[in-house]
Formats: C-alpha cells, sequence, structure tokens
C-alpha cells in the first residue's frame, strides 16, 4: 500500500469550523491528527477533524481531496 507523500498543500477548511485560539494543523501536515475532533463515530471507528481529515481507528486517514494515508501503528 502506498504511503501518503505531500505534493500539494491541501487547503483548509473554512475558518468557521476551527474556531481555535490557534489554528488546527493543515491536513497534509505531519501533525494532522492533532486536530480537533468536531465529529466523533466510534461505533463506526472514525472520526471527523478540524481540518477535514477523516481519521480512522486502525490509524489510517483519509484526506479532504480524498487521497489515503495507509495505517501507521507503532511497531
Amino acid at each position: 500500500m502506498p504511503v501518503f507523500t505531500p505534493t500539494a498543500p491541501t487547503a483548509r477548511l473554512p475558518r468557521a469550523l476551527c474556531r481555535h485560539t490557534v489554528l488546527c494543523p493543515a491536513a497534509d501536515s505531519p501533525d494532522r491528527e492533532s486536530a480537533a475532533v468536531l465529529v466523533a463515530h466510534p461505533e463506526q471507528g472514525w472520526s471527523l477533524l478540524c481540518n477535514g481529515l477523516v481519521a480512522f481507528e486502525d490509524t489510517g486517514d483519509l484526506l479532504p481531496d480524498g487521497r489515503v494515508v495507509a495505517p501507521h501503528r507503532p511497531v
């Protein structure tokens, strides 16, 4: 499975979605998973983060532009 390598910046969601004192990291930044959770569905295994990232409990991610980040659990 290919590993995500950023090629072009991913656009942030509108500022209205991120109402934090410090803006959440962009979806293509290395710390993308530290964004605030907007919607959590633990029974389904996913959460929507403030930067538009869909984070799955298996540590895989779906970026706002549709690209997939393979699961990256620590060894």
